[in-house]
């Protein structure tokens, strides 16, 4: 994200945008809109102002008006993700691009609404169905990466205690302090292999795409 949204320019549609992370690294000369589901705060947790909030599966984005979309961990929480690809490539101007990631080696989150997991097989599949074209797609991370971050959420509770009685949280969060060195040591080899790429395992996956003429 880092190299492809300082480039931006003209108009930039963040689709999914929740508490808009990615917004910071777009330039401020370009205009910027951010579009969530109607649903997103009571699924999600998300109400962040500046937001446009829709019903349905229409966007309230004009047809061929956007150069740059970016949709990030989203269509994974949505039942039918053509409807999204074709949002996407209506509102897109020809030439345009479409930056999208999905997660891969993940854990159900958002339960009950999360629904897919995807390879580079079906996204190559689905985003050609919706008339995208130089579709390439990128792993984040690989075997390692993921090992890592299994075993860190491992210690998640132990570091961060929910249930039990007060003294029981208290006791899991000093046997995690202890365990707290290794926690650090397997996240700085997990970033560390993000720049890797060892076998077919990865976190997720980032996809650059344009819209066909």
């Amino acid at each position: 994200m880092r190299i492809l949204l300082p480039v931006s320019e003209g108009t930039f549609l963040d689709v999914g945008c929740g508490a808009q992370p990615f917004r910071r690294l777009i330039p401020e000369t370009v205009l910027y809109t951010g579009i969530d589901t109607a649903d997103a705060e009571s699924h999600f947790g998300y109400k962040v102002p500046n937001t446009l909030y829709f019903e349905g599966t229409t966007w309230p984005i004009a047809d061929n008006s956007v150069e740059t979309i970016l949709c990030t961990e989203t269509i994974e929480h949505v039942l039918d993700p053509s409807t999204v690809l074709d949002e996407a490539r209506r509102c897109l101007k020809p030439g345009g691009r479409f930056i999208l990631t999905v997660p891969f080696a993940a854990r159900w989150h958002y339960i009950p609404h999360d629904y897919w997991r995807f390879t580079p097989s079906s996204l190559q599949h689905l985003l050609t169905l919706s008339g995208f074209s130089q579709i390439a797609v990128y792993s984040r991370g690989d075997q390692l990466t993921v090992a890592c971050y299994k075993a860190m959420a491992l210690f998640t509770p132990w570091l961060f205690p929910q249930s039990g009685s007060p003294v029981v949280r208290l006791l899991r969060q000093f046997a995690g302090l202890l365990l707290s060195p290794i926690f650090i040591l397997l996240a700085v080899i997990g970033n560390l292999s993000l720049r890797a790429s060892f076998g077919d395992d990865c976190l997720g996956y980032t996809i650059l795409a344009m819209r066909s003429t």
